[in-house]
């Protein structure tokens, strides 16, 4: 399934049925009077936080959702029945936002959570509602008020509670897949990961969400290679693993240019926990892994986890340090 993280939808709740004009026919009953029964009312349109869903790929090329409609009234005092609600499943984390994106109206963040967004037209009355002392035979009744419309636009940040971060190829991909049971696309060129993947890290009893953040780069939080869709997913990440590949020329100036887009997007995230992993160390000189780990802690202050993505050293241990940190938050 395809990852969406956006979607423009048009909405409305159903219309309410109309009020029935009626009057007691019966035999031997020569002023049977009004006995027209009130419209149903009109569905509503509620949104529910869905876990088990992680895209808005159902909402692109479905765009129109429309509430049923209230039937409306009969004789006989019959009630029309109402319209049954329209429930919009999202995926946990997904923003509702106004067509112009200038409001933020309500945010689902758990597993079936509801929001009420559009409440369906009210049935109109019958002419029997009317009836009074004065009169005796109305032949007034009450159309179905018309429901509630609007286009709005949908936003998923992801929910997870770790995020991989890191320049393009780094290796984040390979960390997700060996310790997950996730299928992120890996090769050795740059932006193979084009949107998040998430998985979940099973530690005996215990577990948390690891999410795969696609490569950033210089002037990312200026929107330079789609960086403000890709930042937007790192938010509500508690702790970020940053990855840095060792093999390049200059990791600790990748390290800092990252550091810069996140300070730079805003939101706090870089004030974020964060674990320095330098990665592929396999492929790498040992007395260059030593002087790249003395740059980064000397200057950081800081421990670094040196890791194989491709073997898998002391990716165990690095997944424990993250539960450890988040039993700490």
């Amino acid at each position: 399934m395809a990852f969406i993280d956006k979607a423009k939808i048009y909405i409305k709740s159903g219309n309410g049925g109309h009020g029935a004009l009626s009057f007691r026919r019966e035999k031997f009953v020569e002023y049977g009077g009004p006995n027209g029964g009130n419209g149903g009312k009109g569905g509503d349109v509620i949104f529910r936080g869905n876990k088990g869903i992680n895209t808005l790929q159902r909402y692109r090329f479905n765009q129109h959702h429309n509430a049923q409609n209230g039937t409306g009234g009969a004789g006989q005092l019959k009630t029309g029945a109402s319209g049954k609600d329209l429930i919009l499943d999202v995926p946990c984390g997904t923003e509702i936002y106004t067509e112009d994106m200038s409001i933020k109206i309500h945010e689902i963040l758990k597993d079936d959570e509801t929001y009420h967004f559009l409440r369906g037209g009210q049935g109109g009355k019958g002419n029997a509602h009317f009836k009074s002392s004065t009169n005796r035979a109305p032949r007034k009744f009450q159309q179905g008020e018309k429901g509630q419309e609007s286009t709005i636009r949908l936003k998923l940040k992801i929910l997870a509670d770790v995020g991989l971060v890191g320049m393009p190829n780094a290796g984040k991909s390979s960390i997700l897949n060996f310790v997950t049971n996730a299928k992120s696309k890996v090769a050795d060129y740059a932006f193979t990961t084009l949107h998040p993947h998430i998985g979940m890290v099973q530690k005996e009893d215990l577990e948390f969400v690891l999410a795969d953040i696609p490569g950033l780069i210089e002037h990312a939080s200026d929107g330079k290679g789609l960086g403000h869709d890709f930042l937007s997913h790192v938010e509500r990440c508690k702790i970020l693993i940053h990855v840095v590949d060792i093999t390049e020329d200059k990791p600790f100036h990748n390290y800092k240019i990252i550091r810069q887009e996140l300070l730079n997007y805003g939101a706090k995230i870089e004030q974020k926990k964060e674990i320095i992993a330098l990665n592929k160390i396999e492929i790498t000189d040992k007395q260059r892994v030593a002087e790249i780990q003395k740059e980064f802690e000397s200057s950081l202050k800081q421990e670094v986890k040196l890791i194989s993505a491709a073997t898998g050293y002391q990716l165990d241990q690095l997944t424990n340090l993250c539960l450890e940190y988040l039993q700490d938050e």
